[in-house]
């Protein structure tokens, strides 16, 4: 088992590229995983980590080593899990990150069923708005919601999420409704910092029209945006499972339906590999058994098929601007 904390100490600083980061994530003191390092060097007889200033990295043997050894965590983890199901149900620690708003309300009772289900299985749980290196800082699974970019990690797609403009009955009032998405530039509009992209998109007949809405209120928070357009200083974007509560109630109203913007998804994503841990594969199959029917999470959309109303874009293309396609990054 020392052998294994070794190597474990070993790839852990080099995915993270630091003693510090790597401890941080083993949850060990840097001298711990440094003598750990270099007690595995002085047993192999080789140097597997090159140290500058700049950082560290795997050396050629490093490299050798780390794919070799990466192989044979897998086996010993899969192996474990094969035991884990003999004897019932799952084990292990199951590493999880998870949106703040859509987590904390949808995602933590779902983690309580599975806690309860599974009593071997221990939870560490990160739920925060902010994109994380699921490989560099060693999570087992992601839910997210947005649009994913290209990458080596594995996604499946659980439920569409809708996004809408909404603001309240008072600023409608005071500032009137915007007609089309041009006439944001007229408009207070209230601005979501948590991810890359700072445009809304609308669909117009076969193309797309991607905007920067002007805007002086700007916050990484869901909740605080809602609260700033129920008050009645702007403009917002948000998922109506989000505002759901507010749309309904009648403190926030839909502008630009006939605009749609672009679909996004509910994901859950894991570090590539063909072997699926069972701790993951459970918490796979409980968020599908849970969010791929019917969006109890989200009333506002219900609401809103049951009267007729479609957020779905039928035509789907390309997001573009009056100077041709524009790269989106993922919410």
């Amino acid at each position: 088992m020392a052998e294994l904390d070794e190597i474990r100490s070993f790839i852990a600083v080099a995915e993270t590229g630091g003693f510090g980061r790597a401890a941080q994530i083993l949850g060990l003191s840097k001298s711990i995983v440094s003598r750990r390092v270099s007690r595995l060097e002085e047993e192999l007889g080789a140097r597997l980590l090159s140290r500058t200033t700049r950082g560290v990295s795997p050396t050629e043997a490093g490299i050798e080593f780390r794919a070799r050894s990466e192989r044979i965590l897998a086996d010993l983890e899969e192996a474990r899990e094969a035991v884990a199901q003999q004897a019932g149900g799952v084990a292990g620690r199951l590493r999880i990150a998870m949106p703040l708003t859509f987590g904390n309300r949808h995602v933590a009772p779902l983690l309580r069923e599975l806690a309860l289900a599974h009593p071997r299985l221990e939870l560490d749980v990160h739920a925060s708005d902010q994109f994380v290196d699921l490989i560099g800082e060693r999570f087992d699974a992601a839910i997210r919601i947005g649009t994913l970019k290209d990458s080596s990690l594995i996604a499946r797609r659980i439920a569409p999420v809708h996004a809408s403009v909404l603001g309240s009955p008072a600023y409608f009032a005071r500032k009137g409704r915007p007609a089309t998405p041009h006439d944001l530039a007229a408009h207070d509009c209230l601005i979501y910092t948590g991810t890359a992209e700072q445009e809304w998109t609308f669909r117009s007949g076969k193309r797309w029209i991607a905007l920067r809405p002007p805007g002086r209120l700007r916050s990484d928070s869901g909740e605080t945006l809602m609260e700033w357009a129920a008050a009645g200083l702007g403009l917002v974007v948000l998922p109506n499972f989000v505002a759901s509560e507010a749309i309904l109630s009648g403190a926030l109203e839909h502008v630009l339906l006939d605009y749609p913007m672009p679909t996004r998804g509910l994901y859950v994503v894991r570090p590539p590999g063909a072997f699926v841990p069972g701790k993951v594969r459970v918490l796979i199959d409980l968020l599908v058994a849970r969010f791929s029917g019917t969006p109890y999470w989200d009333p506002c959309q219900i609401a809103m098929q049951e009267r007729g109303i479609s957020l779905e874009e039928p035509w789907r293309g390309q997001p573009e601007d009056e100077t041709g396609a524009r790269e989106h990054q993922p919410a």
